[in-house]
């Protein structure tokens, strides 16, 4: 959201007559955000990671608003940011600018009766294990939010949240264009070699590229993050994977493994949850990062808010856990 802000000074009197000029910041109000938790937690770090976001993001939105307004907003004592006289006087307008803002949604929202759903997408592989336990937690925790799940490969899933089609996508976070968006990481898993237990290969503890190079494969669809991986190792050890099939649906996959003696690709933290399914690590093993991922810049409503800490506090507790 931008805001347009006019003021008004007078610069000259005579008699009845007045002269005025008029000057127009604009702003954005995650700069008047950033801002007001780097105030409250007088520290760039803390306040991005309260935010889930990068330290430069909460550097740059503070420079900006220094720049338009003319005036230093924080000095340094010790390790704390303190505000300046005029920084204080910003941090007490721009904290009534959001509390009006918010007021001003929350009316608004009240008002219609269906609210927009939050647009979450996720690839085929998390829908299956890390999704329905998730959403089910937050709509009875949060019923009054509703949520639309939207079945993409983490790549496209990436793309759609750039262009605003999808709100949050939880996705595998070792996509080379991840650096574009904002991300948490929830989770961290492996990529296994998955087949019956009767495949010739179902009693090795671990599975190299040269031990799949003739082996009959399946591969997800080309928007998979996980193909990209399986390729580019497949790649640098000068061999090409004979895949059988290609499919975004893991059912699908799984009866075509079960029934024809091809293998294909999953995470660890899947295997278990499939009958007659074995997975074997590869040798060196793929890690990967599973997170969630948001469009820089883009206003964060309230019901996102509640659902990014959700999201990031579910895991969090998940992980710890299983420890």
């Amino acid at each position: 959201m931008i805001f347009v802000i006019a003021f008004w000074q007078n610069v000259w009197h005579y008699g009845e007559n007045s002269y005025y000029f008029w000057g127009i910041f604009s702003m954005t109000l995650n700069q008047l955000r950033y801002f007001c938790v780097a105030s409250r937690c007088h520290s760039i770090t803390k306040a991005a990671q309260e935010l889930y976001v990068t330290q430069p993001t909460i550097s740059s939105a503070i420079r900006e608003l220094e720049i338009e307004f003319g005036i230093s907003l924080f000095y340094r004592k010790g390790n704390r940011l303190v505000l300046t006289e005029e920084g204080a006087a910003l941090y007490e307008k721009a904290t009534r600018i959001i509390q009006y803002c918010d007021e001003l949604k929350a009316e608004y929202a009240s008002v219609n009766r269906e609210k927009s759903p939050l647009r979450i997408g996720i690839p085929p592989m998390l829908s299956t294990v890390f999704f329905p336990e998730l959403s089910d937690a937050f709509l009875e925790k949060c019923p009054q939010i509703p949520i639309m799940l939207e079945e993409y490969g983490s790549v496209r899933a990436c793309e759609l949240v750039q262009n605003d089609t999808l709100d949050f996508a939880l996705v595998n976070m070792e996509w080379y264009n991840i650096d574009k968006l904002n991300r948490a990481v929830l989770t961290e898993d492996q990529v296994m070699f998955c087949v019956t237990c009767d495949h010739p290969l179902a009693g090795h503890s671990r599975i190299t590229v040269k031990e799949l190079a003739k082996e009959p494969l399946i591969f997800f669809n080309a928007d998979s993050v996980v193909n990209e991986l399986l390729k580019t190792r497949f790649e640098a050890e000068k061999y090409i994977p004979h895949v059988v099939m290609q499919s975004s649906q893991i059912y699908t996959t799984l009866q075509f493994v079960k029934k024809n003696h091809v293998g294909c690709f999953l995470y660890s933290s899947m295997v278990n949850k499939f009958d007659g399914i074995i997975g074997i690590p590869m040798d060196p093993p793929i890690k990967i990062a599973i997170g969630i991922v948001w469009k820089k810049g883009k206003y964060i409503s309230n019901d996102m808010q509640k659902f990014l800490n959700f999201t990031v506090k579910y895991y969090r507790e998940r992980l710890n856990d299983n420890f």
